[in-house]
């Protein structure tokens, strides 16, 4: 979704960092092309966004990096009553819906879940917040019946298979053969932990990408990488009945 919405201001998906935040969108539906920014001085504009950002350390300096972005962004001059901005808005609205459905979902997910032992060792991992928890304990059951992790990745379709057709032996990749669903949670929690303050996933990630930081190939098999961790980790924190602890498995 977030792709899509800075479509007038490019430079500001960087600023994006959490699909937890109504404030990017907020933000956006109140600029949406830099140009609103830029007519402003920048203390105006500090005045004028203050209360938009939320609650955010360092506030000033973000929107001061705000600003001086929106001065050189590529982005064109839209005007604010044109069919295009109104179109943008739209979005904007699909947006901050689906973050409310999704704030509704997890208030109920806490209430129903809140005092399981295993949801509570689940939302210890980082990535892991309530509606990912609900997500693996409906398709994966009590995970203490795979006696060993790689029972688990198999069942998730984490599981490694080579490709083979007669004497010819391919390039190996995920098996893909288990369940969806936990394979795509799997996928997202690892993609939130890796942004999340210091913790495992994260120096793995950060180790797995540093001879390319922007080879588009190999970060997809860093995040590929990560998400088998949190199979392991998910699986290793439920069978010892130990909340998570960064860099224990070092």
């Amino acid at each position: 979704m977030h792709e899509r919405v800075p479509l007038y201001f490019p430079e500001a998906d960087r600023f994006h960092r959490s699909s937890r935040s109504d404030w990017f969108f907020t933000f956006l539906d109140r600029y949406p092309s830099p140009h609103f920014i830029s007519a402003m001085t920048k203390d105006a504009f500090t005045a004028d966004a203050w209360d938009v950002v939320g609650r955010k350390v360092a506030k000033e300096r973000l929107l001061a990096d705000i600003y001086e972005t929106a001065k050189v962004s590529v982005g064109l001059p839209v005007a604010p009553d044109s069919d295009a901005i109104s179109m943008f808005r739209l979005v904007l609205g699909e947006g901050r819906s689906l973050i409310a459905q999704r704030n509704q979902i997890e208030d109920r997910s806490v209430a129903l879940l809140k005092d399981l032992p295993d949801y509570q060792l689940l939302t210890s991992i980082p990535g892991i917040g309530p509606i990912n928890a609900l997500t693996i304990l409906a398709e994966a059951g009590d995970l203490r019946r795979f006696r060993h992790h790689r029972q688990f990745l198999k069942f998730c379709g984490m599981d490694l298979a080579t490709i083979q057709s007669g004497t010819f032996r391919g390039q190996t990749k995920l098996s893909k053969y288990g369940n969806a669903r936990l394979r795509r949670t799997l996928w997202m929690a690892g993609q939130v932990a890796i942004l999340q303050r210091t913790n495992s996933f994260r120096d793995k990630f950060e180790r797995y990408i540093a001879k390319d930081r922007h080879n588009t190939h190999l970060r997809r098999k860093a995040y590929t990488a990560i998400a088998a961790k949190m199979a392991r980790t998910i699986h290793g924190i439920i069978k010892h009945g130990e909340p998570y602890r960064p860099f224990f498995e070092g």
